[in-house]
């Protein structure tokens, strides 16, 4: 039988987009256990204050909430586990650099499944102040008015 093949995003982390500008996004495997990745498959996963470190040459996932499977029994784990994420050694170099001299944040963005395996997309982060967060809502709300227009009239003078 042939593997699925595609993306398929299953969660994404919505208050990363609000607290952060984006620098740069990098993609990593996760370690996970069976029942884990059942349970990110009906969609229990929550992404929301995660966060990841930087520790003996390995980086993790931190505050990642993976419910427990329903229909699993001793083999399910902790929720709130921390998860090791699977990186080349360069890449993490890389981050570790980034992250210790420039005080940048290493955020998760989004879980999705390529191909079968369960994948995270992380993010090098510069967190946002209040008036920078001002400034995005009003942007977006001028873009939606205009389009709401747009739609209503069919014209934008």
């Amino acid at each position: 039988m042939p593997k699925a093949r595609g993306v398929k995003v299953v969660s994404t982390n919505r208050s990363a987009f609000h607290d952060y500008f984006i620098l740069d996004r990098f993609e990593a495997g996760i370690s996970l256990s069976g029942t884990e990745v059942k349970s990110i498959r009906a969609g229990h996963i929550n992404l929301k204050d995660s966060y990841c470190a930087i520790s003996s040459g390995e980086i993790y996932a931190k505050g990642i909430h993976i419910s427990p499977y329903e229909k699993g029994n001793i083999y399910n784990r902790d929720p709130l586990r921390t998860r090791k994420l699977l990186m080349h050694k360069k890449e993490i170099l890389k981050l570790w650099s980034d992250v210790s001299q420039k005080g940048l944040t290493l955020v998760p963005l989004s879980v999705y499944f390529k191909d079968s395996n369960v994948k995270i997309e992380i993010g090098l982060c510069k967190g946002k102040k209040l008036y920078d967060k001002r400034e995005t809502i009003a942007k977006k709300t001028e873009e939606r008015d205009a389009d709401r227009y747009e739609k209503s009239s069919g014209k934008y003078d």
